[in-house]
């Protein structure tokens, strides 16, 4: 392991641990067995479940149990036991689960067995049928928070967020949603997850004409300009950028957005930087030009944009030779395509 120091075991010491890890092994594959056997025979008795607490706890990853888990709670225990009872054995199973993740936070059958206990919480109190249920997803709303302020790109938590937020008893408002990606990318701007989690919302609040279209975008393009300028290497955002001028059906705005990323490419070379940190803005540049020539052919310079395409590729191919065969078909394609625009 890297940054552990190396220790000298003598020999007494070595055969030691490995009589304790032998043993270790050993019991590990005889609660198996044991948990495997009563699973075949169909027990869904308390000691069963608690059989399964013990080998969950040393192997999150082992999804027969958790789905044998699960059936010892629906065909054994929730039966026999009063709502308040369901409630207090799906809260044991939730800081299980809890436990696990913060040692595994990647591990899909632990999620999944999260979701499915809170998708499992009945009904109460009494005086409040919604009051467990919302205390619950309120609960995992912030646990979810915590777990992406450790891990802020933490994929799984941010699919799993989405999941919450469409489950939650009382929604939380979109708004509150898009303030919170915000957050995330001004701390961080290479969150993909976090700009993809933007690119949901807006699309929502869009569709169901919560939010002026017009306006947003241009809130989202300013944005965007400050990223590009903070850090132009950064792919999360190009791809961001890419996702909000869509299929480029707005000739000024095409033109607005590659006259604003020449601007960072001019200065950047004005400064001095290091070619290799303007890839983004001529792979951009190419791309917003080629979607000119497809889209609004008839009212641009074809020739010139191709010309302008043809220059950054050349450019690319040696900043990225790795890339080169790409940038020299998208050469070819620029030829072919102006001869049949002519």
């Amino acid at each position: 392991m890297h940054h552990v120091k190396y220790i000298r075991q003598s020999p007494e010491a070595i055969a030691a641990r490995k009589l304790r890890e032998k043993a270790k092994i050993a019991d590990f594959l005889a609660l198996t067995d044991n948990i495997l056997t009563r699973k075949k025979q169909s027990d869904w008795s308390k000691d069963a479940l608690d059989l399964t607490t013990r080998l969950l706890q040393v192997n999150p990853e082992f999804y027969t149990v958790w789905n044998y888990r699960r059936n010892i709670l629906v065909k054994g225990l929730f039966p026999q036991s009063s709502p308040q009872e369901v409630n207090g054995l799906l809260a044991d199973d939730l800081s299980l689960t809890m436990v696990a993740l913060k040692a595994h936070p990647k591990i899909y059958w632990v999620w999944n067995h999260r979701r499915w206990c809170l998708e499992n919480i009945p009904e109460g109190p009494e005086d409040d049928p919604l009051g467990w249920r919302k205390t619950y997803w309120d609960k995992e709303m912030v646990v979810v928070e915590r777990m992406l302020d450790v891990d802020p790109r933490n994929f799984m938590a941010w699919n799993y967020r989405r999941y919450v937020l469409a489950s939650m008893p009382v929604p939380r408002s979109e708004f509150a949603e898009l303030a919170y990606t915000l957050k995330k990318i001004e701390s961080e701007l290479s969150n993909f997850s976090a700009w993809h989690q933007r690119s949901k919302v807006l699309t929502l609040l869009w569709s169901d004409g919560r939010l002026d279209p017009v306006e947003s975008r241009e809130a989202e393009f300013d944005i965007l300009h400050n990223a590009m300028f903070t850090d132009p290497n950064d792919q999360s955002v190009w791809l961001y950028h890419r996702w909000l001028i869509g299929s480029g059906e707005d000739k000024e705005r095409l033109e607005s957005e590659i006259a604003v990323i020449q601007e960072l490419l001019d200065e950047k070379r004005r400064s001095g930087d290091d070619e290799s940190d303007n890839k983004w803005c001529m792979e951009s540049i190419v791309y917003y030009k080629t979607i000119l020539i497809r889209k609004h052919s008839a009212s641009v310079d074809v020739a010139g944009l191709r010309a302008s395409c043809e220059d950054c590729l050349k450019q690319l191919i040696e900043l990225d030779p790795a890339r080169r065969n790409r940038y020299q078909d998208k050469c070819e394609w620029q030829i072919l395509y102006t001869l049949d625009c002519s």
